[in-house]
């Protein structure tokens, strides 16, 4: 989304976006591994109801996944390197940011993850940071339409965290690691979820107001009905994976649905 921004504004150097993606995918592959070695050196996951983790489950070796996390980062500054060397040298500013934020979100004395603010980290990283960053690349300036875009992305990718952590309630409850959704407790945690939901498709009508193709996104309601009506009907422990499995579809279908409502459409 954060590319398709620059369709029809002139001037876009179009090799940058895949080096945008494989920076993005990069930071993304390395803040898995790296919470998968915090949260399993730490034994937050001894009891996970959650999918396997290769550390707590020890299909690894905690150096192993340390080293995997180290290495997806590592090509994540490189190839960010690149992009800030012919963009702008404040790219590494943010590219070190996201590094840091990666390993501190479980990693360190104290993870922001354990005290509730991964949903506010998350949102800025994943969502506009990684939007209006790879529209920066691609154009070297950003329009309106890419910060909007990347609130959507960011409430997308926050619903993703918020049902991993409501799922996660009863156990990290146990470990200490107060999350928001520990701290908020079951019911206002599946409001939020439905709030985030459904703000994605309210910037996604506003984005249309100047760039009609991006209605063509609205298309992807009807693959939210799955997830809100999952968590509405009160899905909790492992029914909440596949309320997972269910909002990652949600916001691929969002992506694409907007992206090539753009790029057809303008």
């Amino acid at each position: 989304m954060g590319a398709v921004v620059a369709v029809g504004q002139g001037g876009a150097t179009w090799w940058r976006v895949g080096a945008a993606a494989l920076v993005s995918l990069a930071l993304q592959v390395g803040v898995n591994f790296a919470n998968d070695y915090s949260d399993g050196i730490r034994g937050t996951d001894d009891s996970r109801v959650g999918p396997v983790r290769l550390v707590a489950s020890g299909l690894a070796s905690s150096r192993s996944v340390k080293v995997a996390a180290f290495a997806a980062f590592g090509l994540a500054a490189v190839v960010g390197l690149l992009l800030a060397a012919v963009t702008s040298w404040w790219l590494l500013v943010v590219g070190v940011a996201s590094i840091l934020s990666g390993w501190f979100y479980t990693g360190g004395p104290k993870p922001y993850g354990y005290l509730g603010l991964g949903e506010i980290f998350v949102f800025t990283f994943f969502g506009l940071v990684a939007t209006v960053g790879t529209t920066y690349a691609t154009l070297e300036r950003i329009p309106w339409e890419s910060w909007a875009l990347g609130c959507a992305a960011g409430f997308l990718a926050c619903a993703l965290l918020v049902t991993n952590n409501l799922r996660d309630i009863p156990g990290d409850s146990l470990v200490g690691k107060r999350t928001l959704a520990v701290r908020l407790g079951d019911r206002p945690t599946r409001s939020l979820f439905f709030a985030l939901v459904g703000a994605t498709f309210v910037v996604i009508a506003v984005v249309g107001l100047g760039r009609p193709g991006a209605l063509v996104g609205l298309l992807a309601l009807p693959v939210a009905r799955q997830p809100v009506t999952a968590v509405r009907d009160g899905a909790s422990g492992r029914d909440l994976i596949a309320v997972l499995g269910a909002t990652g579809r949600l916001q691929i279908a969002v992506a694409v649905s907007v992206t090539l409502g753009i790029a057809i459409l303008g």
